[in-house]
């Protein structure tokens, strides 16, 4: 990168650092009252102490001096300066020119409004993914295709559904030839973190319970995607035939809806 593209970058990362610190009070951060200051906001000391990190080198950082911060350490001065995701990507953005790591924070629940959008999908279920494919919010649609409220919320995942979930396996007519689409899929969104923590767990323990999982992993065939399940069929035999679209729900968090259309 040129000098000067650079220089704009750590200056802007400088500002942005200011700019957090200066609209935090100590209350916010759990720190008791100290009266009234000169200047708003916390102090650098204050700042580098709830972040682990010396003070000369913070206030290097808030300087635009060239030095650099660690993934770490970065995720320690989101915390400390109560970014929220939005804000965490920026700064990783402007400090190593990349996002965050997928697991960076915990991301448990949608807004009030995707959830309510979802609800009013009476008739189509929709769910929400995020890049490890955890299920993490749906409506009522979705919970009577794929029962996900009675299930562990760490088995609530759409491979481990598909891989490890005989009586779903069962409902589904088309599975061998749905299943390495929907992995296809899942190995394009995992080139986004490859060493991620979470991601690589899945796939271990995937491997460890399905057969079919390992030879299919280990193909590098990745012709044919899918977002969700063609087929379902219910108690009763019947089958419902699907098309899915996909919407980002939030892109800084990975997070996505997948909603099925029935096929005409």
């Amino acid at each position: 990168m040129p000098e000067r593209s650079l220089e704009r970058r750590r200056d802007a990362l400088a500002a942005f650092l200011r700019q957090r610190r200066e609209t935090l009070r100590p209350v916010d951060v759990g720190l008791p009252p100290t009266g009234r200051r000169r200047t708003p906001g916390l102090r650098r000391e204050e700042v580098a102490t709830l972040a682990g990190v010396g003070l000369t080198w913070y206030t290097w950082l808030e300087q635009g001096r060239d030095i650099n911060a660690s993934e770490e350490v970065l995720l320690r001065l989101s915390k400390a300066l109560k970014l929220d995701d939005a804000e965490c990507c920026h700064l990783f953005l402007l400090a190593q020119r990349r996002p965050p790591p997928v697991e960076a924070y915990q991301w448990d629940q949608v807004s009030p409004r995707v959830q309510q959008l979802m609800d009013d999908l009476t008739l189509r279920p929709a769910y929400v993914t995020n890049l490890r494919w955890d299920v993490i919010a749906w409506n009522a649609a979705a919970q009577q295709l794929l029962d996900l409220e009675q299930r562990p919320r760490q088995e609530r995942n759409i491979l481990h559904m598909l891989f490890a979930d005989p009586a779903l396996r069962q409902r589904l007519p088309q599975w061998r030839d749905e299943a390495p689409c929907l992995l296809a899929q899942f190995r394009c969104d995992m080139a986004a973190t490859p060493d991620d923590p979470a991601m690589l767990a899945l796939v271990e323990g995937l491997k460890s319970v399905s057969p079919d999982f390992r030879r299919w992993w280990a193909s590098s065939d990745l012709s044919g995607y899918a977002r969700g399940f063609h087929e379902v069929g219910d108690a009763e035999g019947r089958v419902e035939q699907f098309d899915h679209e996909m919407l980002t729900v939030d892109e800084h968090r990975h997070l996505r809806m997948v909603v099925y259309f029935t096929s005409a």
